[in-house]
């Protein structure tokens, strides 16, 4: 086995263990046993294994792999602003489409005055809340917030956008941000299972959940790739966030519609699955079998 080979093994082995072992350790730890039994302390203990993977990054790259920072990602590359603009703003792209379609086929009906949500997550403000009137100010204050906590996602992005997904495969990127998505998926678990993803069976919620974060991992792949910026992945992932979870969480605030309207529920993986399709053609060869083979 050639060295780089063997470091790639070892580096990722490492990887591994590490951002599950900090994460879930914490999480096990200190979180509550249900993410409806205290919000606000769920929520506070959620943050410090979001960091897990950038601190294994940074453990594996400095002292383990020694390999070094050089393909990371961590330049800003400005001038590929169009992508920071298409990370930044698909999530409206992907809640208008869940929206309609859910409105259009009776399968939820949104409350854009958010008064419901409100209620359960800040009574304090729902006592000002009008019913039936569209609230303008939540929209606009995601689509501010979320730039200003690329930061906070940067604790994830820098390990699985800025070292495990280059690492998986590295020649075949949509095998890679598969096999990526599916463990970062799967490092949620513990969060999965005390529902605050998905509520209801949790084998259900877990597939749910990892089917969706494997259309991400193709589009943050591709975002990465194309913007040579793990902060381009920083911000697609806090708009995702901080856009696309809370305006799905607010304006559906039922429980028993999440899987369906949620912001990585069935209704996203039209639009974010047609924007992986078209992803995977465009970076596959357009002649030769083997060549098909290795790009995917």
């Amino acid at each position: 086995m050639r060295q780089g080979a063997r470091g790639s093994v070892l580096g990722v082995t490492a990887y591994l263990i590490l951002s599950f072992g900090i994460a879930w350790g914490f999480w096990e730890a200190f979180l509550p046993k249900s993410s409806s039994a205290d919000l606000s302390r769920f929520e506070f203990y959620l943050l410090p294994g979001a960091f897990a993977p950038a601190l294994a990054t940074f453990i594996v790259r400095k002292w383990i792999t020694r390999e070094g920072f050089g393909d990371a990602g961590l330049g800003l590359h400005l001038r590929q602003w169009r992508y920071y603009l298409i990370a930044w703003l698909l999530p409206i792209g992907v809640v208008a489409f869940i929206v309609a379609v859910a409105e259009i086929f009776g399968l939820a009906h949104p409350d854009f005055s958010m008064c419901a949500a409100l209620a359960h997550l800040a009574p304090q403000q729902a006592s000002h809340c009008r019913s039936g009137i569209f609230n303008y100010k939540g929209p606009l204050s995601f689509l501010i917030v979320a730039p200003l906590a690329v930061p906070l996602l940067f604790g994830e992005e820098f390990g699985w956008r800025g070292y495990l997904q280059l690492r998986l495969f590295a020649s075949r990127p949509t095998l890679a941000a598969v096999a990526t998505g599916l463990i970062w998926g799967l490092w949620h678990l513990p969060l999965i299972l005390r529902g605050f993803e998905f509520p209801g069976n949790p084998v259900i919620a877990t597939s749910v959940f990892c089917f969706g974060t494997i259309l991400i991992s193709i589009i943050f792949g591709w975002l990465r790739r194309k913007s040579g910026s793990v902060w381009v992945t920083s911000l697609a992932h806090s708009a995702t966030n901080v856009i696309g979870g809370s305006l799905t969480v607010l304006w559906f605030p039922d429980l028993s519609v999440k899987l369906i309207v949620g912001y990585l529920g069935y209704l996203s993986w039209i639009p974010l699955g047609l924007l992986c399709v078209w992803i995977v053609i465009r970076q596959t060869p357009a002649r030769g079998d083997d060549s098909v083979a290795e790009a995917l």
